[in-house]
């Protein structure tokens, strides 16, 4: 089935054009780049809300699946739906549901059921399509309406979804639709919002739960937030971070009776020690002209030998990246060490890293495999496989799963502008997995 829109024209402009205008206004093109596991994004009227989901969706690296958890406005429906078949149609395009994943966590919840009248014209879930859509093409999504209910229903689901995103092994960013307080001034509803906030912020459904109902917040979507709180934290999350709050009253001027909206997002902030390593390698060495020692006590993969790329990235921009392709040093430990500093220091791009520059620096590093020749590039997949182009004694590497490079035939061009290679000239292709620390 389909499920066409039901508030284009009144939510946001029903002209594709007009609609991808309004979007392109409301996204920071400048913001960094985060892995997020979950986010919390309004859903009104985009001249109202708009602004504060571009700034929270801005903040986030898109991945090709989606959950979107909204509350039942309409009444309608299970009280606890799921669809798990069919497409949702905006002015942007159709975005199909993930019918796979979307029974997986059926399944996986005794309260979750599959029904369709819940969404047919529930608004929260609607709204954030077109930002999606506008950001990734041929993304999939799983839509999930939840009515009012006991704290622990919400946290059964949250489960559910961490554990069906576990099943599948693939990135999944989950969104929780809600706007905040509805219709006070806004001295009142601030005061209220901030409430909420900080029990988001501290991942403690039990006192988002508590607060909403002690302080009477009227807060739509307390349960998809509650769900994704307990889905995200499942799934590693051990941060929330508010990217923006406004209310209704800095678009119309008339604070008396505001709608407020919060842009939140939910993320793993604990550095892998593989990452760790290269930042206190960088770190030392940038301060004090130091090269560290190895861990006393290394990891396992630490004990490998392997090629190893350390990536520095400020404000989401690359600052530095080198590396070898296949192991230097005698262990992976002493590899990033190594690349880390000439990351930071080497890299004929950029100039020497400072010590003023530390704090903003974000790291990662890419453990390779033994690169293995490719007979056809066809089953390569850029988001998987790094690629080696070798001609005349050239060698042109690139890293997989590149912001941006969406094709092996872009793949194997900046690899032969890399090594100043003919792009008419014989070469010969290699490829390679990483497994990625940050």
């Amino acid at each position: 089935m389909i499920r066409e829109a039901v508030v284009a024209g009144r939510f946001y402009p029903a002209s594709p054009i007009e609609l991808r205008e309004m979007i392109a206004s409301m996204i920071d093109q400048m913001a960094t780049k985060e892995d997020v596991i979950g986010l919390v994004s309004p859903h009104a009227g985009y001249i109202y809300s708009g602004p504060v989901t571009g700034a929270t969706i801005s903040r986030v690296r898109m991945r090709d699946t989606f959950i979107i958890l909204g509350p039942n406005h309409t009444g309608m429906g299970k009280a606890f739906s799921i669809m798990t078949q069919g497409f949702w149609r905006t002015p942007l395009g159709d975005v199909e549901i993930d019918s796979e994943f979307a029974g997986n966590i059926a399944a996986l919840s005794s309260y979750l059921e599959k029904d369709s009248d819940a969404h047919r014209y529930e608004h929260s879930i609607e709204v954030q399509l077109p930002f999606l859509q506008y950001l990734k093409k041929n993304i999939k999504f799983v839509p999930i309406v939840l009515a009012q209910a006991d704290g622990t229903v919400y946290k059964e689901i949250g489960e559910a979804i961490a554990g069906a995103v576990k099943k599948i092994k693939r990135e999944v960013i989950i969104i929780a639709s809600s706007d905040m307080t509805h219709y006070e001034s806004q001295t009142s509803a601030k005061e209220k919002d901030n409430r909420a906030i900080e029990a988001m912020l501290a991942l403690n459904e039990d006192e988002l739960m508590e607060k909403v109902e002690r302080l009477k917040i009227s807060m739509c979507g307390y349960a998809p937030v509650i769900s994704l709180i307990t889905a995200t934290k499942a799934l590693g999350a051990d941060k929330a971070e508010l990217v923006r709050y406004q209310t209704s009253g800095d678009t119309t001027g008339d604070y008396s009776s505001v709608v407020g909206y919060a842009g939140l997002i939910f993320k793993n902030y604990k550095m892998s020690p593989i990452a760790k390593l290269a930042k206190e390698a960088v770190e030392t060495f940038v301060k004090d002209g130091n090269i560290i020692s190895p861990p006393a006590k290394p990891t396992t993969e630490m004990k490998k030998k392997a090629g190893v790329f350390v990536s520095i990235h400020k404000f989401g921009q690359l600052r530095g990246c080198i590396g070898t392709f296949e192991p230097a040093q005698e262990d992976i430990a002493r590899e990033i060490i190594a690349n880390a500093i000439s990351s930071a220091t080497r890299d004929p791009r950029f100039p020497t890293i400072t010590t003023s520059e530390l704090g903003d620096l974000r790291y990662s590093v890419d453990v390779l495999t033994k690169p293995a020749p490719v007979k056809d590039k066809n089953r390569l997949n850029p988001k998987k496989h790094g690629v080696i182009v070798e001609g005349n004694l050239r060698r042109g590497l690139l890293l997989p799963d590149l912001e941006g490079v969406d094709t092996v035939e872009k793949q194997i061009d900046i690899c032969c502008q890399k090594a100043g290679i003919d792009p008419d000239e014989p070469v010969n292709l290699y490829c390679f997995s990483v497994k990625r620390f940050k």
